[in-house]
């Protein structure tokens, strides 16, 4: 990851509401989690200037990162407006990938022509866990895809997703990360200094963040 597309990519994110951080009244994920940090990476599409770095930046990762790719795909449905913009600007096949197989018809779960053996790279639009993308690698897999890797907008950075890619020997590349995003929180006087206290905390452990806070 380059310092100054990660910089440039967490500002935007934190300028344009698409990230928000409140540690003192924190969020409550659909897991149960109280997490200072809130994302809706939907919200870059709507700013062409931000949507722009974001594509320009996932196609300089891949032609590092992925150099054999022959077709883009974007998991439903976050990671397919982003995947299409991509697949359009490398002039490469675009398909997208469900979180489950259709119930009719002859129950794709990966949209558009793949290939035997062709080499895809997914995009998605956030890391949490990990959980979810590593699912639609695996049902690529199964329909035929040669899964290289997966890129995504950002990651929080979380240990339990370091340890499910690490499990499923997925290789992963984001453009900004929680480390870039809470720095430059900090430095522009988005957080105070006790709450960028707190928001070191929720990287180091996520059940216990709030302890004597």
């Amino acid at each position: 990851m380059t310092t100054d597309l990660a910089t440039q990519i967490a500002k935007d994110l934190l300028s344009i509401n698409a990230v928000t951080l409140s540690p003192s009244e924190p969020y409550t994920w659909a897991s149960g989690i109280k997490s200072p940090i809130y994302t809706d990476n939907r919200v870059t599409l709507a700013y062409p200037e931000v949507r722009t770095r974001i594509e320009d930046g996932f196609v300089e990762k891949i032609r590092a990162e992925f150099l054999e790719v022959e077709v883009i795909a974007g998991t439903a449905t976050a990671g397919i407006p982003h995947g299409a913009i991509i697949a359009d600007k490398m002039n490469l096949p675009f398909a997208y990938i469900r979180s489950k197989p259709k119930d009719h018809g002859a129950g794709n779960q990966v949209e558009g022509k793949v290939s035997k053996g062709q080499k895809m790279v997914i995009i998605e639009d956030l890391i949490s866990t990990g959980g979810s993308v590593l699912e639609a690698a695996a049902a690529a897999e199964r329909e035929g895809a040669d899964v290289l890797g997966i890129a995504a907008i950002f990651s929080y950075e979380l240990p339990r997703a370091d340890q499910n890619f690490s499990q499923a020997q997925r290789k992963l590349v984001t453009l900004t990360n929680y480390s870039h995003l809470i720095e430059i929180a900090q430095k522009t006087g988005y957080v105070t200094d006790s709450e960028l206290i707190l928001l070191k905390k929720f990287k180091e452990n996520q059940e216990s963040w709030q302890a004597n806070s």
